[in-house]
C-alpha cells in the first residue's frame, strides 16, 4: 500500500505510545483517540479522526492513507516557522 507512493516500510514496526515517549515529545498525534488519551500539560496535541483500516477494502485503505498524508502535510505547514523577508 505505501510502496504504491514510494514509501518503504521494510524495517518499520508498530511502536507503543508509552508515557516516556509522550513526555519526550513536543507534538503528539493520535488517530481517533479523542478524550480517551491522557493529556499532558505543555504538549501540542492533534487528534486526527481517521477511519480504522482494519478489515477495510483496499480502496478505503488507500483513501485513509491519502487522508493521513493530507494531515501530515498540514501539520508540516502548521509547525514550520515562516521566514521573514530580508
Amino acid at each position: 500500500m505505501l510502496a504504491e507512493i514510494g514509501v518503504s516500510v521494510d524495517t518499520a514496526f508498530p511502536k507503543p505510545l508509552t508515557d516516556e515517549v509522550v513526555q519526550d515529545a513536543d507534538i503528539i498525534v493520535t488517530m481517533g483517540c479523542g478524550d480517551a488519551c491522557a493529556i499532558l500539560p505543555g504538549k501540542r496535541y492533534y487528534d486526527w479522526d481517521i477511519a480504522d483500516p482494519d478489515d477495510a477494502s483496499l480502496d478505503l485503505v488507500r483513501t485513509i492513507r491519502d487522508e493521513i498524508n493530507q494531515h501530515i502535510q498540514q501539520l508540516i505547514t502548521d509547525i514550520t516557522p515562516v521566514k521573514e523577508p530580508a
